[in-house]
């Protein structure tokens, strides 16, 4: 049997060898996984579920996770971006949802919620695919960027131990756990061979645990506790109900959270270097919308791309989609055996912590590499890069600062990559699209002419006069000489 890999025409459509992308995929849930528990967690307890019913939901998250992402990079006609994408549970509605919940409405509302918004999300996804041309390097190099940004917070909380109620929340053990992760990282990341490097973040999270279990930081007691195989149960918190306040503040978050999948479709395509155009970002859209509409008939939610994914595919340059399908694949099993669910969730968040930094700072840095390709001068461009990524940033520096705005405007800015989003495209829809071009000297803060020369120069010239490999010629082709100021 053959076991190299296919190169395909298409960098995403690279096949590895089964054991490879297997291993890449483990390591993408991995990355993932933190994060697509989280919601059904905040969630169930808000609504006030035991243990069991937590796990219930959590089992869910992980079933449609794997399914939508299955979706997404296999691909059906009009649905699935066939991109190295990972799908889970979005953060852009835990909000939302939770306020839902609390309001009296409990989880069918919320389920009815998240059906009908997704379902007039899926009708208008081709109206999002369609602005792409307003996505231009200016743009998608602020969201990449924002996209990295704002997740190393997370990071950060990870390696200082998640839970900011414990009482070792920060301690030096936790940072020390955390810091030692990263250093293994880097120092895999320089093996010379290409099968650990590209492994780095999978290894270190695995020596990461080991090392912690040495410390006796790692709690395997909850493993065995519970049942090792279910089957999702369909509306098993009861049938959704539809109300009217739900649905509308639902249709927001569905709203930001396809702006956020559009960034995310757009930063794998620049990473992994492949064409993107309207009709993959529908395609993409849908899949999202499709799998957000059925997610809670098994007692999920919303779904959408996972940015710190994104990182992944940027820090070790595996591109095959076909690796990604398999981490869906792991989700699908990991949400019928809840047991293997509860062996991965022992895995120590510092070690997560130690390995997101590199994860979160690579998409950071896909995205400057982005704004580096910009052109910069006699336009707004530095204007458009400097304003969007500080409105990006506000609610990363201060998650306070739009508590006392309305829930649909706190719902769309709360969030650092749909703010920065909205700030980019509105800025260079107004400086590059509306009316005339901006003008170098419009603005202090535009680029300033990278060089110049005397207009008395110009004036000397004479119609048909050109350079030719550093020469000045005229319309018949004979050099004209230079008077030189030394001369």
């Amino acid at each position: 049997m053959n076991k190299t890999k296919t190169v395909a025409a298409r960098p995403e459509d690279e096949r590895l060898p089964i054991g490879a992308t297997i291993a890449y995929g483990f390591q993408h849930v991995l990355t993932m996984y933190g994060g697509i528990i989280a919601p059904p967690l905040i969630i169930g307890s808000m609504a006030g579920l035991d243990g069991a019913q937590i796990g219930v939901l959590i089992t869910a998250c992980l079933f449609m996770g794997g399914l939508a992402t299955i979706l997404q990079t296999v691909g059906i006609p009009f649905f699935g971006s066939q991109l190295p994408l990972v799908q889970g549970v979005s953060f852009a509605g835990v909000a939302t949802m939770g306020a839902i919940v609390t309001n009296g409405g409990g989880l069918p509302a919320v389920f009815g919620a998240v059906i009908v918004a997704s379902v007039i999300g899926l009708l208008i996804a081709p109206v999002f695919a369609t602005i792409i041309r307003f996505f231009p390097p200016v743009v998608t190099g602020v969201v990449i960027t924002t996209i990295g940004l704002t997740l190393l917070p997370v990071a950060a909380g990870w390696a200082m131990g998640g839970n900011r109620e414990a009482a070792d929340f920060g301690s030096p053990q936790n940072l020390l756990l955390a810091g030692i992760t990263l250093v293994i990282v880097l120092v895999l990341s320089k093996v010379p061979v290409g099968a650990v490097s590209r492994l780095a973040i999978l290894l270190a999270i695995v020596l990461g645990t080991v090392l912690a279990a040495v410390m006796g930081r790692v709690d395997f007691s909850a493993v065995g506790e519970g049942p090792i195989f279910a089957l999702p149960s369909p509306f098993a918190f009861g049938m959704p109900t539809f109300e009217i306040a739900g649905i509308i503040s639902m249709f927001i978050v569905i709203l930001v959270t396809l702006t956020e999948t559009t960034a995310d479709i757009l930063a794998v395509g620049e990473i992994v270097g492949t064409k993107v155009d309207s009709k993959r970002i529908a395609a993409g859209l849908r899949a999202d919308m499709l799998s957000s509409a059925v997610s809670p008939v098994f007692g999920s939610f919303t779904q959408s791309a996972f940015a710190q994914n994104v990182g992944l595919v940027a820090i070790t340059g595996v591109k095959s989609r076909f690796v990604v399908t398999a981490g869906g694949a792991v989700l699908v099993v990991l949400g019928l055996l809840p047991v293997l669910g509860r062996v991965v969730a022992a895995v120590p968040t510092p070690v997560l912590g130690g390995a997101g930094i590199v994860l979160f700072g690579s998409v950071a840095a896909s995205g400057i590499r982005t704004l580096a390709k910009v052109d910069y001068r006699g336009n707004m461009n530095l204007v458009i890069v400097a304003t969007a990524l500080g409105i990006g940033m506000l609610p990363i520096a201060a998650p306070t600062i739009y508590d006392q705005m309305p829930d649909w405007f706190n719902t769309i800015f709360h969030s650092g990559i749909s703010s920065a989003a909205v700030a980019a495209i509105l800025l260079n829809l107004l400086f590059n699209h509306l009316g005339s071009r901006a003008r170098s000297d419009a603005s202090v803060l535009a680029a300033a002419p990278t060089r110049s020369i005397p207009v008395a120069y110009l004036d000397a010239l004479e119609d048909g006069d050109s350079v030719v490999d550093g020469k000045v010629v005229d319309k018949d082709g004979n050099e004209v000489t230079v008077d030189r100021p030394e001369h």
